[in-house]
């Protein structure tokens, strides 16, 4: 085990160790995600050591809470008692194997399967001025000395507990397929014949920093011009809690001064690259979900099954093709008007080689 991650109590009765804090959900199923804590049982007093794994959704800063309002939501909760420990002689798994013989006797193994129907870590990007810690979905492992496992009327100290948080990330399927492909035809005010836009993605799945291409194939058997064209990428970002509202933010947008006459065949392809680092100014945009300040990029595609709904924060993407179509003749820019259509986009990171 190349690092092993820690955190004591404040008292140091209790330790938590987990050999990793990223854990990958591939759509079907979730990593387990499995630790010790070493317990120091001259300091409980009697009481017992639980540990738990929270999904939460933060909607405002630790520092707020002071009229007694929470600004967390769990969306699933586990716990498990591991001392005084109560399963008798469970299997240990190689990594806790590993993790008892650094800690020595007083490690106490646990372990959580995460079910798929949660979402991924993701973070919404506070605003230039806004302080504390963001908005989003973060998983939380805490070990902690109580009496009983979640009792409203205990009052658990603070240096009785120790916590670690983690994330459960999604990466790219190893398999791409042929991108989608959308074709419409638009009439205008006093013409008979339409404009034909065709846009199509190469490929299904695009990487994080890669240059997206479209292509676009156009018939104009109007008698108007195009007189440019637009292509956007847009985020758009669902927030399932108590109720269901999506926010769509443009995070590229590129002009292109193409013309295309009257009456007239057109043929191209354009790039365009969705980055965080041109959207640092944009408040809640969603972003992936990061343990300390390391970079991070933009929040990544939701996978899901489709079966169970999720809750907490979900994220998809969109193409959106603009043609913008001069009015011409005696009514101008009355009968002018946009050409548009849209794609879904698959944004996300490649699954690292196994080291």
């Amino acid at each position: 085990m190349s690092k092993v991650f820690k955190k004591t109590s404040g008292n140091g009765h209790i330790a938590l160790y987990l050999g990793k804090r990223d854990f990958v959900d591939n759509v079907d199923s979730v990593e387990l995600v499995e630790g010790v804590i070493k317990v120091d049982p001259s300091g409980l007093n009697g009481r017992k050591v639980f540990v738990y794994l929270a999904c939460a959704f933060r909607y405002g800063s630790e520092d707020l809470d002071v009229i007694g309002l929470s600004f967390r939501r769990d969306i699933w909760i586990q716990r498990v008692q591991v001392y005084p420990p109560t399963g008798g002689n469970a299997a240990k798994s190689p990594l806790q194997e590993s993790l008892i013989k650094k800690v020595g006797e007083q490690g106490c193994p646990f372990s959580f399967q995460l079910p798929t129907n949660l979402p991924c870590s993701v973070g919404l990007q506070p605003g230039p001025n806004d302080a504390g810690k963001a908005c989003g979905v973060d998983f939380e492992v805490k070990g902690y000395i109580a009496n009983l496992p979640d009792s409203a009327d205990e009052v658990i100290d603070k240096k009785d507990t120790c916590r670690l948080m983690i994330r459960k990330i999604q990466f790219a399927p190893a398999n791409n397929k042929p991108g989608p492909k959308v074709d419409i035809a638009k009439q205008f005010m006093m013409t008979d014949k339409p404009v034909n836009l065709e846009a199509s993605l190469e490929k299904e799945i695009y990487y994080h920093g890669d240059p997206i291409t479209v292509k676009l194939k156009v018939n104009n058997e109007t008698t108007k011009v195009v007189k440019k064209i637009k292509v956007s990428v847009e985020q758009l970002t669902s927030v399932v809690l108590y109720s269901s509202d999506t926010y769509s933010k443009a995070v590229c947008t590129e002009e292109f001064g193409e013309t295309i006459n009257a009456n007239s065949t057109f043929e191209k392809s354009f790039q365009i690259t969705p980055l965080l680092s041109n959207n640092k100014e944009k408040r809640g945009l969603a972003v992936d979900g990061r343990l300390k300040d390391e970079d991070t990029h933009l929040a990544s595609t939701t996978l899901s099954q489709g079966e169970k709904e999720m809750q907490g924060i979900i994220v998809s993407y969109k193409v959106k093709v603009n043609l913008v179509v001069s009015g011409g003749g005696l009514l101008g820019g009355l009968t002018g008007s946009d050409v548009i259509v849209e794609l879904p986009l698959t944004l996300m990171s490649p699954k690292p080689a196994e080291v």
